[in-house]
């Protein structure tokens, strides 16, 4: 199954969702503003992106200016960081078994379909 973490106020995470859409495939669409992922959810689609947690981090936010600006966290804490304040998340993210790709430009999602 297909899952997207999605965030309906972000075109681009709205145009990877109607990419899965056209594409007739099922999936599964958590809202993680609402369903924030636990540490261990984030972990896992850490690992399967094949990235460092802090490349996943939307260094534009105000609680990331505000809050952690400049601060040299380990992997856990910037996971910790992300699983307090969802917001921090890099979206969309989309899965699809053991492969992951943050969907920027959303057409990325086809490169695990």
């Amino acid at each position: 199954m297909i899952i997207i973490y999605h965030n309906n106020r972000c075109g681009k995470s709205r145009n990877a969702l109607h990419i899965l859409e056209e594409k007739n495939i099922p999936f599964k669409v958590v809202e993680y503003l609402k369903e924030v992922p636990s540490v261990a959810e984030i972990t896992e689609i850490v690992k399967k992106l094949g990235i460092a947690p802090y490349e996943l981090i939307r260094t534009k936010e105000q609680v990331y200016l505000e809050q952690y600006k400049g601060k040299q966290l380990s992997d856990k804490e910037w996971i910790a960081a992300m699983h307090q304040h969802p917001i921090l998340i890099e979206r969309p993210i989309v899965i699809n078994g053991n492969k992951a790709v943050v969907a920027r430009p959303p057409e990325r999602v086809l490169d695990i379909l």
